[in-house]
């Protein structure tokens, strides 16, 4: 159906696209016809709007109203009229310096403001499950009673510390003789929970029946590498929800999508969908289960070391966003947050 529309009605649902992007307000054939991009009557206009709205293109929210985009038109517009506008330099440098943080973790938290501060949208950043990573080296610190801090390092760079509490003596030379034991498992570049198999079958093994200090070491290696597979999920800037009146004049919608975004499984779920699909994606209005709360928009880029997705950086905002602008932006943090991730 798309394929059959000209030229003329292309470019009217464009206009109309771009000036309720920037106004909120419903369009009308007078006010593009005020434009001087269409060399037509409002008559002609008319005609042009009511097939628009016959191909579902446009809605009227109210009899007397001009038109606005619904979902399938905003669909439309996004593959077929969109041009995108490369960051400008100023954007760039926010984002290169904004992730210049010393750790992956600094990194990571960053992305999701310098995304919220430069798209005043909200952001979301899925940070990679830690059992997913390759660790490569565990240490341990000898703290105050029954205490002992085990430091888990992973390829990335990640590190995640853990409380752990033992329930057999050990001194600081034990712990520095179980840390290079376990970092001998270590070598073979296995992921946090492929570490904790192996740890646990070598726990069943005859040689940790009799030798007490590997007995201890395997023992701290379990506890240390007992992580959750849960992903990570970090949302910044929601407040700009209550900036768009699209929200603020619909009660019933802003609590509809607060309450998805406190529950957040649903947006988990949209965010793997992106992973493992591997590509830049954008979904509008009730294309997800998640989007369709509230009518807004997700678009999210995954991110990882040269071919690897570990996770997906993007922006959560109203349809009514300026796609133009707002997809580079998250194009440009995942490019940014995979170098990054690359490097080290």
């Amino acid at each position: 159906m798309a394929d059959e529309i000209d030229d003329r009605t292309r470019d009217v649902l464009k206009a109309v696209v771009q000036e309720f992007i920037t106004t909120g307000e419903p369009v009308g054939s007078n006010q593009l016809t005020r434009r001087g991009d269409f060399d037509v009557s409002p008559a002609t206009m008319r005609n042009v709007l009511a097939e628009l709205e016959e191909l579902g293109f446009l809605e009227k929210p109210h009899t007397s109203a001009g038109r606005v985009p619904t979902d399938q038109g905003y669909r439309f517009f996004v593959d077929s009229l969109l041009q995108l506008s490369d960051p400008s330099p100023r954007e760039r440098k926010a984002i290169e310096d904004g992730l210049g943080a010393s750790s992956i973790e600094e990194r990571l938290q960053e992305a999701g403001k310098v995304l919220h501060h430069l798209s005043r949208h909200a952001s979301v950043v899925l940070i990679p499950r830690p059992s997913a990573a390759t660790l490569t080296r565990i240490e341990f610190v000898r703290l105050k009673g029954d205490k002992v801090l085990a430091i888990l390092v992973s390829s990335g760079g990640q590190v995640q510390n853990k409380l752990l509490s033992v329930d057999f003596p050990v001194t600081a030379d034990e712990l520095v003789a179980a840390t290079g034991y376990l970092n001998e498992i270590l070598q073979q570049g296995l992921a946090i929970e492929e570490v904790r198999g192996r740890i646990l079958q070598e726990l069943d093994s005859e040689r940790a029946q009799y030798d007490m200090l590997a007995a201890r070491a395997l023992q701290l290696g379990a506890a240390a590498t007992d992580v959750s597979s849960n992903e990570r999920l970090v949302v910044e800037g929601t407040g700009t929800f209550l900036e768009q009146p699209e929200f603020t004049d619909d009660v019933r919608r802003m609590r509809s999508l607060f309450r998805a975004l406190d529950e957040k499984h649903k947006l988990l779920q949209l965010l793997d969908r992106v992973q493992r699909a591997r590509e830049m994606q954008i979904f509008i209005g009730a294309e997800s289960e998640f989007s369709a709360q509230g009518d807004v928009s997700v678009i999210v880029s995954p991110y990882g070391p040269s071919e690897a997705v570990v996770g997906t950086v993007g922006v959560i905002g109203p349809t009514r966003m300026n796609y133009s602008r707002v997809i580079p932006l998250v194009h440009f943090t995942a490019r940014v947050l995979s170098r990054a991730l690359s490097e080290e």
